[in-house]
């Protein structure tokens, strides 16, 4: 049950996990099984499954031993040993049955009920997709655009058909901005919430090596999410223009923005640390300066399209430096806290290389005592994941940590290659037990270190 919830209750990666795993002594490396109705529900049924199974090998054991039937016997025995297995396989194509004979039907039919919401909408509605910061540009956009109209956006990470449904019911009416953060899982997933939606405007974040095992290509990855551009009013799609891979994608119609510039402003003067960046947007004789808690040179991009993108839409000057100024961390995205005594900075949620170069660009630039990297690598890369970690490493060694902690995986040879290859000279650390090295993670930092923790590995990995 820990597994299924940790795969998002898919039944092919979970059975994939089940026959690649040869010890099953302990699961739960990472994280713990979180207790939901359908988690407390499935748990039942799986005991329940196993009870009666157990109950069957016994009642035939017995039976053959009764009319001495060896062979009833052998049966019996096998059920009771097989437990494990045939329970896992019936949990996984009852919840594949449940998703193609109620689960879909209801997407489908929930996608057709938002579709004619949305469609009546009189707002704009803004599409936001990428392989990477999209909830941190759906939230910005969200906290700037409210100093000065009635904005609606989809709570958390919640991207696909039937959260977009949900937040499609939960509309007034009357907003005057709508802002729909699209995931991305395989191809025609973007297409398909792009019919759903029918954005006036879009956003697409950037792109990255990501759900590789889906998309096969970092191409095909890319044609997936500009499609969104299919679906929107020429002149509306803003794209960032930084991460190389989208330079193939860009059309003349696109209006892009950087660290740079944007939307005609120029980004000057930019400072950022721990405690948030400052930056001035200049325009001819306009000036305004700018400050919002968020930390690292990859914000200050998306933060000047934000307040360009708000003057654009008719927000004063004011309201945009206000809204800016409420701009602030979000969990588990270069979230800085204090433990020890040190500043730990949690930049866990998901991983792409991206955000990796974003990352160790902020620690090169950060003074402290002693600098620790921890990380268990990125997931989904397919056929590239051996050159792309190295390239991992070798980010990693070009912001000097004095530290590096790997955390023991498939891909902690790659990123070791990476690190050597490029000079690196520091202490590594390699963890086999991540649970308790985060949970424990006081105990291994001191006063003054500075401790940067990127990405995510979840358990059904290797």
């Amino acid at each position: 049950v820990y597994m299924l919830q940790n795969v998002e209750y898919r039944p092919q990666p979970f059975l994939r996990w089940f026959w690649r795993t040869q010890d099953f002594s302990r699961i739960m490396y990472r994280r713990t099984l979180d207790l939901t109705r359908i988690a407390r529900v499935l748990r039942i049924l799986v005991g329940l499954g196993m009870a009666a199974q157990l109950v069957l090998g016994l009642l035939l054991v017995y039976a053959g031993i009764q009319g001495q039937l060896p062979e009833v016997v052998f049966y019996g025995l096998a059920v009771m040993v097989s437990y494990p297995v045939v329970g896992a396989h019936v949990l996984a194509i009852g919840i594949a049955c449940g998703q193609v004979l109620f689960i879909r039907p209801r997407e489908a039919r929930q996608a057709i009920t938002a579709q004619q919401i949305f469609h009546n909408h009189l707002g704009l509605r803004i599409a936001i997709a990428g392989s990477y910061g999209k909830t941190t540009m759906k939230e910005l956009l969200l906290t700037v655009l409210s100093e000065g109209k009635k904005v609606a956006a989809t709570p958390a990470n919640m991207n696909v058909v039937s959260s977009h449904a949900r937040f499609a019911r939960s509309l007034s009416g009357d907003e005057k901005i709508v802002i729909v953060e699209f995931g991305e899982g395989r191809p025609g997933d973007v297409a398909l919430f792009s019919r759903v939606v029918q954005p006036t405007h879009a956003v697409i974040t950037g792109l990255a090596p990501a759900h590789l095992d889906q998309y096969k290509t970092l191409e095909a990855a890319g044609k997936d999410i500009f499609s969104l551009a299919s679906y929107v009013p020429t002149g509306q799609v803003y794209v960032n223009a930084e991460p190389d891979a989208v330079h193939d994608f860009l059309r003349p119609d696109f209006r892009i923005y950087s660290r740079t510039t944007t939307l005609g402003w120029h980004v000057q003067k930019v400072e950022t640390g721990v405690d948030g960046t400052t930056f001035e947007l200049v325009k001819g004789k306009r000036r305004l300066k700018l400050k919002s808690g968020l930390t690292g040179l990859h914000t200050v991009g998306p933060l000047a399209f934000v307040a360009a993108f708000s003057l654009q839409l008719g927000l004063t000057e004011a309201q945009v430096a206000k809204g800016v100024a409420k701009t602030k961390p979000f969990e588990h995205r270069m979230q800085p806290y204090a433990i020890g005594g040190a500043t730990v900075i949690d930049d866990t949620y998901n991983g792409n290389l991206e955000g990796i170069r974003a990352g160790t660009e902020l620690l090169a630039t950060l003074k402290a005592k002693r600098k620790i990297y921890v990380t268990p690598g990125l997931v989904d890369q397919g056929k590239e994941t051996a050159a792309i970690h190295q390239e991992v490493g070798a980010l990693i060694a070009a912001a000097k940590p004095d530290v590096v902690v790997l955390m023991q995986n498939s891909v902690t040879k790659h990123i070791q290659a990476g690190l050597h290859g490029a000079g690196y000279g520091g202490e590594i650390i390699v963890q086999d037990d991540p649970l308790h090295f985060y949970t424990n993670l006081d105990s291994f930092v001191a006063s003054g270190d500075i401790v940067l923790m990127q990405n995510d590995w979840t358990d059904n990995y290797a």
